[in-house]
């Protein structure tokens, strides 16, 4: 029996980073005192979302790891508190720059970065401008409370993705997030599509999956995105245990993962698998 609590936080956001590192960690603590061992804040939570537009000056809100305000902040927190906690920031590592989570251990201790793989690029997402696609590859770490394996938003549309991180021994697969409304097209919703996509990533894996997405409206210019939370803790099955609404707060779930290991290997969804029939996957049109 090895029994961890995860939790789910989302918030509000504006262009005040000490401000928005307050509120984070107010949430940590938060979710610290319901029991957490393994906290979860959105993604680029230091600002509001900055990629909606090309904005050239917004390229120098990049720094390098070490000096990042809020992992550094963040360390702290993590040894106090004894909680994981991924945190999510825009990565200087030289000339290039990464949408990163620097992955911060119970004892504060950075055990290294995950750059996002997928980078979108649409009206308002417009994060190519701003990222490079991550070199890391998918990663795994063996944190005090368990095996976390860590995308970032976009990543979370490929099931690539969850099954590498799963076949690296992830045992909980996390994802900080930044998704609404569409500039666009206002009358698009994509929450329900974005939380079933997430659901089958559990499922198919036998894993709990943790997404934290950011809540409210957002206004660059003349375009604006209104971010509809929804965050959601899944269990092994794919149900949704715990999930937020449009409003800032925290939900906690508990899971066994010595259960959930034996439950998954019973299934055989891993032994079964055909490695010899998929070469498909490896090419961009299918054709071998």
């Amino acid at each position: 029996m090895r029994k961890v609590s995860v939790a789910i936080t989302q918030m509000s956001c504006s262009w005040d980073v000490e401000d928005n590192i307050q509120k984070a960690e107010a949430l940590v603590r938060e979710a610290a005192c319901k029991g957490a061992n393994i906290v979860l804040l959105q993604e680029l939570f230091e600002r509001n979302y900055f990629c909606q537009k090309h904005i050239p000056a917004y390229l120098s809100f990049a720094t390098a790891t070490e000096e990042n305000p809020a992992v550094q902040h963040f360390q702290a927190i993590a040894r106090e508190l004894n909680v994981v906690l991924p945190i999510s920031f825009f990565e200087l590592a030289g000339q290039t720059l990464f949408n990163t989570v620097a992955v911060i251990d119970a004892d504060g201790s950075v055990l290294g970065t995950y750059r996002k793989s997928h980078i979108p690029d649409g009206p308002g997402y417009s994060e190519k401008y701003y990222f490079s696609p991550g070199d890391t590859g998918f990663k795994v770490w063996e944190t005090q409370f368990g095996k976390i394996g860590v995308g970032i938003c976009w990543d979370q549309w490929f099931p690539e993705c969850a099954r590498a991180m799963a076949l690296m021994g992830a045992e909980i697969l996390l994802y900080p997030t930044a998704i609404g409304s569409e500039p666009h097209d206002p009358t698009i919703s994509s929450k329900r599509h974005w939380q079933r996509v997430q659901q089958g990533h559990a499922g198919a894996n036998i894993m709990p999956l943790i997404a934290s997405n950011r809540i409210g409206k957002e206004i660059q210019d003349d375009f604006d995105i209104t971010f509809y939370g929804g965050s959601m803790i899944c269990d092994q099955f794919g149900e949704i245990v715990a999930e937020g609404g449009d409003e800032a707060g925290v939900w906690v779930h508990e899971f066994d993962l010595d259960e959930i290991a034996s439950m998954r290997r019973a299934w055989g969804v891993f032994r079964d698998r055909r490695t010899d029939f998929y070469a498909p996957l490896l090419s961009k049109d299918g054709v071998l």
